[in-house]
């Protein structure tokens, strides 16, 4: 005896059987687009495994009957752009980095390129942004130890601060006034006072008087009469509110005290004359260099 069909009463569709607090579930057919919109992904998918890379095996994947790959394409694409930008590449490595930048055509190719690799190499200690953090100079804005000008930027891309593996590396150095017994406590503190007068911060007045005199006889030296700062030397303007370790008092006396002083590799070596160029012309675009 067949079993007796459950007819929903409001719809006339038979149920499944299946019912929630009193619901019944409708036991209407899947419309028939869907259906063939279903069958017609299986038939796709089924196409697409025997004509792309689709099953990965241990060390590669199937390759496909179409032989396509992501990678030759990407290398293809890529030759293409070089083939395409030769001429100025080559340009390039014969220019100076100041023709470079005078250059319409190759300045924008050198920044494209420079930016590439400011991203890989440069971004983990001054920023995505190059806008840097305590000890990393913030190369965005005008405070350029040794110039901001193309050639000064790309003569320390070359050869680093204080990098000892380059001979031609910049080099500065203060001295420890503190640590060395040069100034005592109280001295480093009016100098600091008077550090802070320079740049336009608050300071203790009799302090800062006092500092005029240790600043004028160990400071003014490097630092310039007014705390303007000699690039020569590497020392750093004094008469700003920019801080590479800090403006505030506790700061600027344990810069004096025991001064830190970094240091950036030389990328000569690494990355070759071409993409230092690159870099120093897009270094300079960012609007710091002068």
């Amino acid at each position: 005896m067949a079993e007796e069909k459950d007819i929903d009463a409001v719809t006339g569709v038979d149920t499944t059987g299946h019912s929630w607090d009193g619901i019944k579930e409708l036991d209407n057919p899947m419309p028939r687009w869907w259906l063939w919109t279903f069958y017609a992904s299986i038939a796709f998918a089924l196409v697409y495994m025997v004509l792309y890379p689709a099953w990965p095996l241990v060390n590669s994947a199937t390759k496909g009957v179409l032989g396509w790959s992501s990678r030759a394409d990407l290398r293809a694409e890529m030759a293409r752009a070089e083939a395409q930008n030769i001429d100025r590449i080559e340009a390039i490595k014969a220019s100076s980095v100041t023709d470079i930048a005078a250059d319409d055509n190759l300045r924008q190719l050198a920044i494209s390129a420079g930016s590439a690799a400011f991203k890989v190499n440069c971004v983990q200690c001054h920023g995505s942004g190059a806008a840097g953090s305590v000890g990393y100079p913030n190369l965005n804005d005008d405070a350029w130890l040794w110039g901001g000008g193309v050639e000064d930027i790309y003569t320390t891309i070359l050869h680093g601060v204080r990098y000892g593996e380059d001979d031609e590396t910049r080099v500065s150095e203060m001295p420890a006034f503190g640590r060395d017994g040069i100034l005592d406590r109280e001295q480093i503190a009016a100098a600091a006072a008077y550090v802070r007068k320079l740049s336009g911060q608050e300071a203790d007045a009799a302090a800062a008087e006092n500092g005029a005199t240790v600043y004028a006889d160990n400071c003014a030296a490097c630092h310039g009469e007014a705390g303007e700062g000699v690039r020569e030397l590497g020392a750093p303007r004094l008469n700003d509110a920019l801080w590479l370790y800090g403006g505030e008092e506790k700061d600027i006396i344990a810069q004096i005290t025991l001064p830190r002083h970094g240091v950036m590799p030389g990328w000569g070596d690494r990355l070759g004359d071409l993409t230092a160029k690159q870099l120093a012309v897009y270094v300079h675009s960012l609007g710091g260099g002068e």
